[in-house]
C-alpha cells in the first residue's frame, strides 16, 4: 500500500514537473519599453458636454509633455455641428474607421468602402506633405450598434489591413464600448498579426467593464508596445452610449512600472496633470491609482 502512494505521488510530482513546465514556456516576454499615447487632450475632452476653454487645453497639453509622454493627441478636425468640443500645422494626423458599418455611419457618416475612400485621398496628401498618419479602428472587440465584431472582420475583411497597406504606419485597435475580454481580445489580435506586423499595432481599451488592464496586459504578453491612454480615465465616445472613459494613464504607468517596463513617463507630473484637469473639469479622476495616491 504504501508503495502504491509512492508510486501514485512520484507520477503526480512527474505530471505537475509537466504542467508547469507547458505553463511557463507558453508565457511570452514582455516588451521591455512601451510608448503611450495619450489621447486625453482629444479623445479623453470630447465627451465633456461644457466647453473646455483652450488657455486650459493648452496648459494640460504642457503637463502632460512636461511628464515626459512621448506622443500626446492634441486635438480633432470635426465639425462643430456634431461634437463642438476640437489646429493648423498639424506634424502629424490620424484617420478613424471602424470595424462595424453601423457605428461606421453613425460616427462619420458613411460607410466602410466611403471612408476607405476618404482615406486614400487624406493619405496620399499628407504623404506629399510628409506628415505621417496614424489609423485607428473602432469596436475591434464589439459594437453598440451590431454586437459581437468577427476577429476575421477586423483583421481582413475590414480595415486594419487596408489601413496598413495605405500607408498608416500604425494601427490603433480600439474596444470603443469596453466590452471585450482578454480571451476576446487575443482572439483578436491573433487574427489581425496574420495581416500587419506587431510592430505596428497599438491597443486603444474603454474600462466600461473594468477590463481595460487586464486587456492591455494580454496584448503586451501578445508582443504589443503601443498604449493608448487617457490622463485621468477621461473619455468615452458620442456615439456609443454607454461607453465609459478610456484606460488611465496614471494605472497604465503604475502597472507598467510593476513589470520593470520602460515608460520614460514621470509619474508625479502625471498625477499633476491629472489633478489639474479634474479641478478644470469639476469632476473626480477615474484613475484608480491617482484615488488610492490622495487618500494615502
Amino acid at each position: 500500500m504504501m508503495a502504491t502512494m509512492r508510486g501514485s505521488m512520484r507520477q503526480r510530482l512527474v505530471g505537475l514537473a509537466s504542467v508547469r513546465a507547458v505553463s511557463t514556456s507558453s508565457v511570452s516576454t514582455f516588451p521591455k519599453r512601451v510608448k503611450i499615447v495619450e489621447v486625453g487632450p482629444r479623445d479623453g475632452l470630447q465627451n465633456e458636454k461644457s466647453i473646455v476653454p483652450t488657455p486650459v487645453k493648452i496648459r494640460m497639453i504642457d503637463m502632460l509633455s512636461e511628464a515626459g509622454l512621448p506622443v500626446i493627441e492634441a486635438t480633432s478636425f470635426v465639425s462643430p455641428k456634431w461634437v463642438p468640443q476640437v489646429a493648423a500645422g498639424a506634424k502629424e494626423v490620424s484617420i478613424f474607421g471602424a470595424a462595424s458599418e453601423l457605428f461606421t455611419k453613425k460616427n462619420i457618416n458613411c460607410s466602410i468602402d466611403e471612408s476607405l475612400q476618404r482615406f486614400d485621398q487624406i493619405l496620399k496628401a499628407a504623404q506629399a506633405a510628409g506628415i505621417p498618419v496614424r489609423g485607428y479602428v473602432s469596436c475591434v472587440l464589439g459594437c453598440p450598434y451590431e454586437g459581437k465584431i468577427s476577429p476575421a472582420k477586423v483583421a481582413e475583411v475590414c480595415v486594419s489591413k487596408k489601413m496598413y497597406s495605405m500607408g498608416c504606419y500604425e494601427i490603433s485597435l480600439g474596444d470603443t464600448i469596453g466590452v471585450g475580454t482578454p480571451g476576446i481580445m487575443k482572439d483578436m489580435l491573433s487574427a489581425v498579426m496574420h495581416e500587419v506586423p506587431v510592430a505596428a499595432l497599438a491597443v486603444h481599451c474603454h474600462d466600461t467593464y473594468g477590463q481595460a488592464l487586464a486587456n492591455t496586459l494580454m496584448a503586451l504578453q501578445m508582443g504589443v508596445s503601443v498604449v493608448d491612454s487617457s490622463v485621468a480615465g477621461l473619455g468615452g465616445c458620442p456615439y456609443a452610449q454607454g461607453a465609459s472613459g478610456n484606460l488611465a494613464t496614471e494605472d497604465l504607468v503604475y502597472m507598467l512600472e510593476g513589470l520593470g517596463i520602460h515608460t520614460g513617463v514621470n509619474f508625479q507630473k502625471l498625477l499633476e496633470a491629472g489633478t489639474f484637469i479634474c479641478q478644470a473639469l469639476n469632476r473626480k479622476t477615474s484613475s484608480k491609482v491617482a484615488q488610492a495616491t490622495c487618500k494615502l
